[in-house]
């Protein structure tokens, strides 16, 4: 069995890759690719098909973190796809939860996984400077980095993975 995350923006060009990436390069990083999967979405499809924002691509290749996702629009259907479905801030987490929230799968926005980071939301960086992309990235890193702990820790107690 393995545990599947969707990261959720808004048109999914700017922080819900970031995430994915991020989280993915993580994952890697523990050993644990056969365990855990990450995509990402958006609330909106106004970028479906597109390639991550420039301003993305380039914070994730100075940190070398591959990715070549397009983007697409959040489907229903990923309720049944997904064990965790992570928001980015409150305006995407009312949006899922009226596309239908099940089981309490959106429970949380991603910065609540960092709690020392002193987010409440990992803010858009789209229409800003492409220093926004460097918060986004710091901010994105923290709660993925909880985040990862959180499902290890799940894994471990569940007997699905034995911590090296």
């Amino acid at each position: 069995m393995k545990i599947r995350v969707l990261f959720v923006c808004a048109g999914n060009i700017c922080r819900s890759p970031m995430a994915e990436a991020v989280f993915a390069e993580m994952v890697k990083a523990r050993g644990l690719t056969d365990a855990i999967e990450s995509d990402s979405a958006g609330t909106g499809s106004w970028h479906e098909g597109e390639a991550a924002d420039p301003r993305t691509l380039a914070v994730l290749r100075r940190n070398k973190i591959p990715y070549a996702g397009r983007a697409r629009q959040f489907r229903r259907t990923d309720w049944d796809e997904f064990d965790y479905v992570i928001a980015m801030d409150d305006d995407n987490l009312r949006a899922l939860r009226k596309l239908g929230q099940s089981d309490g799968k959106v429970s949380r926005m991603l910065v609540e996984f960092a709690p020392t980071c002193g987010a409440t939301h990992v803010p858009d960086p789209y229409y800003g400077p492409p220093s926004g992309f460097d918060h986004v990235y710091e901010l994105v890193t923290a709660g993925c980095a909880g985040l990862l702990d959180e499902i290890e820790a799940r894994l471990i107690e569940e007997n699905l993975f034995q911590s090296s």
